[in-house]
């Protein structure tokens, strides 16, 4: 999705409040987990995440052949999988959850920063996001992004119902522990049909023109709650822009020290970073 936002005439003019107000804690964002120091998407590199004292945990998913929903970036698996060529290779929309299973999803990680290698991550699996969202039941708030692919079926009502399943959608769910956020307007309009409530966050990786600014952010405040732009988009006056649009302003990925100071600066709500420790030491020296 580029930054022509298609489509929100047939959204709901009804504006979505919930969680649009700036908080005054700025909020450490674990990219894929402590991804630094950790394969992403692993249990290792969330579980790290947390100890160093992120505040939301990333999730990206995607869809298997056989409908289930499971947390890995990149829609072919030859980056950050090893094992079986027939069960680790191509795209993960043609692949079981079984055959997903079989791949070692940390071995990368080692052969790839050597320097922060560790033997446990070795035959680290994709895990479901089932698995994740119970594992973390009581201890993490969750930031989760829908991948779309071309051709793959959408992931919109599966997301829902696991969401409802665990109490964080639906009648007495706890909407404050999960933001669901997507490069893909349609993705974020499925989803407030489906459930109005969810608080949802439209990525953005492509400058918006000046003289289109405040529409753009007018018509993603109707359906969203905050934008979630790269970080060299991300301006005081774009966090200005969204502010008065009442949308918070998540940029990612800043993992130096000198651009989360800069962040900090024009006023950001929260950071997406490998480091989670480095913006916590920032925010709590």
């Amino acid at each position: 999705m580029r930054y022509v936002i298609v489509g929100f005439g047939i959204v709901c003019a009804v504006a979505l409040m919930l969680g649009a107000a700036r908080g005054p804690r700025v909020q450490v964002i674990a990219h894929r987990g402590a991804s630094w120091d950790a394969p992403e998407h692993t249990f290792a590199s969330w579980d790290l995440a947390l100890e160093r004292g992120a505040d939301w945990i990333e999730q990206d998913l995607h869809l298997t052949r056989d409908g289930r929903l499971v947390v890995v970036h990149d829609d072919t698996l030859e980056r950050t999988a090893r094992g079986p060529a027939a069960d680790c290779t191509g795209p993960v929309a043609e692949k079981s959850l079984a055959q997903l299973q079989r791949c070692d999803m940390g071995s990368w990680f080692n052969t790839e920063h050597p320097e922060r290698a560790h033997a446990r991550f070795v035959g680290a699996r994709i895990p479901t996001l089932d698995s994740v969202l119970t594992r973390y039941a009581t201890r993490a708030k969750f930031y989760i992004e829908t991948k779309w692919v071309d051709g793959a079926p959408p992931m919109e009502e599966a997301l829902l119902g696991m969401l409802r399943a665990h109490r964080l959608a639906g009648p007495g769910a706890d909407y404050a522990r999960v933001l669901v956020q997507s490069f893909s307007v349609t993705s974020l309009e499925r989803l407030h049909a489906l459930d109005p409530a969810l608080r949802l966050v439209l990525l953005i990786e492509d400058p918006i023109p000046p003289d289109s600014l405040d529409a753009v952010l007018a018509r993603v405040a109707r359906i969203a709650v905050g934008i979630g732009p790269a970080r060299g988009l991300t301006s005081a006056h774009l966090v200005e822009r969204a502010h008065a649009a009442r949308l918070f302003v998540h940029p990612y990925t800043v993992n130096a020290p000198a651009t989360m100071r800069y962040m900090l600066r024009i006023n950001v709500d929260g950071m997406f970073t490998d480091r989670p420790d480095l913006l916590r030491g920032l925010l709590d020296p």
